[in-house]
């Protein structure tokens, strides 16, 4: 299944941690088990797999959905019941694959481009893309609006990547420079660095690591310039040791979020307007490099707190936050079947339990929702066989 990180790795038990206290619930919802989901599918581009990862407050919802064959998939954009194939730069692949969240009409994500990369690098891209075509071609981040993509430059290197845009225009992710980094997992090379770009698109600011590190990424912005992400070392330029530790900047300042004890794969994944932080962190010092994540809530003040996994399950992914401090993400049990969820404070709701009507979707990953509470993710169709983007609207009945 397509986890919202997309990397298959075994997963191990850890030890269990506290989650928050039922103190820290503000929900903003007075009776929340009066709430159920009326589920819809969104249209594919023709292949077998789609996923939202993006939901705004206009109700847009931005992801990425298979070609027919499944050799190739675009970044997607479904708004007012209809559907965008955004296209590519050039190369066969793109995608949005963190929450944008801007209402301006500006869509971030990755393209492959049209230029072929000689040293056929296994960048941050290619854990996302089709095994048939996912190396080979640079892939940078992109800008999408009314109806024209955008290539964001990089710091000098070849690849670069783009997370999320805010309503001031400023854009969030990581690019290659040209320091060669002897950190780097082979094929890769080249050292990486977190950028904001401008609403021009040009580089704004490139983001320091914390002391001892050498490369970042940054994963999300929200109105007041509070960017998120990851510090680290190169190493497979995605998660593990390049998410050494979890990474607050304010002013270009970076500040660690702490862990739950874990030295890798300490992701945050969103942050509302308050400031809140959520995400995933390894359970502790012992899971070393192998992925055991937690789901996290960060606040000032209180720190990283554990988010509870569903009764049985043993792993957790925490991956949007609205004004309201609901979030969403995807818990997990031993065999890796996992299942949408969604957090009001201590409170964990598998998102299938609360669904509006019987139907033959599980929904496994819940990526984003929106301050009016509605919902975006991935669900396994059993009629079709097929991974279909979802969007799950709050009724009251």
């Amino acid at each position: 299944m397509n986890r919202p990180i997309l990397i298959t790795l075994i997963l191990a038990a850890g030890p269990q941690l506290a989650p928050a206290r039922a103190d820290d619930r503000e929900s903003g919802d007075a009776d929340d088990s009066a709430v159920r989901y009326h589920v819809v599918v969104q249209r594919s581009l023709g292949g077998t797999s789609s996923l939202g990862t993006s939901i705004n407050n206009l109700g847009w919802v931005a992801g990425r959905s298979n070609l027919p064959g499944n050799q190739s998939r675009h970044a997607t954009l479904w708004r007012d019941g209809t559907l965008t194939d955004l296209g590519t730069l050039g190369g066969p692949n793109s995608a949005v694959l963190w929450p944008v969240k801007n209402v301006r009409g500006v869509v971030s994500g990755i393209s492959q481009t049209v230029d072929l990369d000689p040293s056929n690098e296994f960048f941050s891209c290619s854990f996302f893309f089709p095994g048939a075509t996912r190396t080979g071609y640079r892939c940078v981040g992109f800008r999408w609006h009314n109806g024209v993509m955008t290539a964001l430059p990089t710091l000098g290197g070849k690849n670069g990547f783009a997370t999320g845009t805010n309503n001031a225009g400023f854009t969030v992710g990581w690019a290659q420079n040209t320091t060669i980094d002897p950190k780097c997992v082979a094929p890769n090379t080249q050292q990486f660095r977190a950028v904001v770009w401008a609403p021009n698109g040009t580089v704004a600011r490139e983001l320091a690591p914390l002391a001892n590190d050498t490369t970042t990424a940054a994963t999300a912005i929200n109105e007041r310039g509070q960017v998120v992400g990851i510090s680290g070392i190169c190493d497979q330029a995605a998660g593990r040791f390049s998410a050494i530790r979890a990474v607050l900047w304010e002013n270009g300042v970076p500040t660690s979020l702490g862990s739950f004890g874990g030295v890798a794969w300490n992701t945050p994944m969103a942050i509302n307007q308050r400031g809140d932080v959520v995400g995933f962190a390894n359970a502790s010092a012992a899971d070393a490099g192998n992925f055991n994540p937690r789901a996290f809530w960060w606040r000032k003040g209180k720190g990283m707190q554990p988010l509870a996994a569903l009764p049985g399950h043993i792993t957790s992914q925490a991956t949007g936050i609205n004004e309201r401090h609901q979030i969403v993400g995807q818990s997990c049990d031993a065999d890796d079947n996992c299942r949408a969820v969604v957090w009001r404070g201590c409170e964990v709701t598998d998102l299938n339990a609360v669904m509006e009507t019987s139907t033959p979707l599980v929904l496994t990953t819940a990526n984003d929702i929106d301050d009016l509470g509605r919902i975006t993710g991935q669900a396994f169709d059993t009629a079709s066989g097929q991974f279909v983007a979802f969007v799950a609207t709050p009724v009251r009945r």
